[in-house]
């Protein structure tokens, strides 16, 4: 497959591989859902929290006030409550220099087997 530059496109991150990357340290885990579905349904074990509306701020390696758990060296997988807003994320964070994938929503990761955090 090839994307519309020529080079070979990346091949698509699914919850499952997010979760065997996640045990080996080899991707950070962002959750991009608002702090009330977080309290409603937990969130993956682990993982980054930021709502998708401060992504831009939170998550750029120059702003003072970056969140420490992002790293721009280490790809990033991204899940909100179906997906959306993780795709709006992913956009913000490759932008900013990331290698960031959307899995889907919280659903995905429970159903593939992600640890939950409540």
């Amino acid at each position: 497959m090839f994307n519309i530059l020529g080079g070979a496109a990346a091949k698509p991150l699914t919850a499952a591989d997010a979760i065997a990357r996640a045990a080996k340290g080899e991707v950070t885990i962002l959750d991009v859902r608002e702090a009330a579905e977080l309290a409603a349904s937990g969130t993956a074990r682990g993982g980054v929290h930021i709502p998708v509306s401060l992504v831009p701020i939170k998550a750029n390696p120059g702003a003072a006030d970056r969140e420490n758990g992002l790293d721009p060296a280490k790809p990033v997988a991204v899940f909100c409550a179906v997906g959306g807003r993780a795709g709006m994320a992913v956009q913000a964070l490759q932008k900013l220099g990331y290698e960031a994938h959307n899995i889907g929503g919280f659903s995905d990761w429970v159903a593939a087997g992600g640890p939950v955090s409540r």
